[in-house]
């Protein structure tokens, strides 16, 4: 049976409003702040990494769930301009779509609000199945945002890798703070790549006070690859065995929204050209560092041809 897409995304998808950099502490009492720059733009970490896969070149779609609303309708043009087949984007009559307002600091750092909408009702009959088994490999973000979807995750990750493809699986925050280690421990065998940030994977692994590479090495004992994103100090891959790192490539970022989005696809994309781990790790790190050119999560997100440039500028051929 042919593939019909190189990549789904099970995941996300919502407007972000990126305000700031603050450079001072947020304060109440209806004190009004003005900051640099505010944007509206194509949000979602799921969303983001179906963008940046697609302007890598691959074939995407992602499966999920929008409101009947002017926000739902933005981010399904949005995506469809970036080359994302959303013919599984569902429609829900009664429900908003998510809505995210992410406040920048001059540091760096950021806080994210979120209106949850529809993500609290996304569940396994958004996700077609006929679509787990023609795409050469599924990727599932937002873990702890969609609760329905989180439970089913096992199955319908198990249903794609029975068809040949690949999974991968960014989790991304807890906003509840329990991170969930009985429903994860079930989701990791049907995990290829897990793609934490050093933060997630300590939290993750159930030890936050331990060193990130001993988070990592727990996470793999359950099967997967685990990727850990770390900033400006690059990222590492752990297999079970032996642990491969990048420095990545310098940046000078405008904003860090989405970077480890950008990450995540260009990983999938290396992978699914057929490099090896090692350059795949340096290509998914050269995609999240190009992707803070500009701001918001998709607006500088690379091609294939400039994130090999910004390697061969830093001596890393591929």
């Amino acid at each position: 049976m042919p593939h019909t897409f190189d990549l789904l995304v099970l995941g996300d998808a919502n407007p972000d409003v990126v305000v700031g950099p603050l450079d001072r502490p947020l304060a109440f009492g209806q004190h009004e702040h003005l900051v640099p720059t505010g944007l509206l733009t194509l949000g979602g970490s799921g969303a983001i990494t179906a963008c940046g896969a697609a302007r890598l070149g691959l074939s995407v779609a992602i499966a999920g769930r929008i409101g009947d609303d002017d926000a739902g309708r933005f981010v399904r043009a949005a995506l469809a301009d970036r080359g994302v087949d959303t013919s599984a984007l569902r429609v829900d009559p009664s429900l908003p779509t998510p809505l995210t307002t992410v406040l920048t600091r001059t540091d760096g750092d950021r806080a994210i609000v979120t209106a949850p909408g529809t993500l609290a009702v996304t569940g396994p009959d958004d996700v077609p199945a006929e679509l787990l088994r023609r795409s050469r490999h599924v990727h599932a973000s937002s873990y702890f945002l969609m609760p329905r979807l989180a439970r089913a995750l096992p199955e319908l990750l198990r249903i794609a890798r029975a068809a040949g493809a690949g999974t991968s699986l960014d989790t991304n925050d807890d906003p509840a703070g329990h991170w969930d280690a009985g429903g994860l421990a079930a989701v990791l065998p049907a995990v290829d790549y897990l793609l934490p940030n050093a933060q997630e994977a300590r939290a993750l692994a159930g030890s936050p006070a331990a060193s990130t590479e001993q988070a990592a090495a727990r996470l793999a004992g359950h099967g997967p690859v685990v990727v850990v994103k770390d900033g400006g100090a690059g990222a590492f891959a752990y297999d079970g065995a032996d642990v491969l790192r990048t420095r990545g490539v310098p940046a000078e970022p405008v904003d860090t929204v989405g970077a480890g989005d950008s990450f995540d696809a260009g990983l999938i994309a290396a992978l699914l050209a057929g490099e090896p781990l090692a350059r795949a790790l340096d290509f998914a790190a050269a995609c999240g560092a190009l992707s803070t050119r500009a701001t918001g999560g998709t607006a500088a997100q690379p091609t294939r041809d400039e994130a090999l440039d910004a390697l061969a500028r830093n001596g890393k051929n591929q």
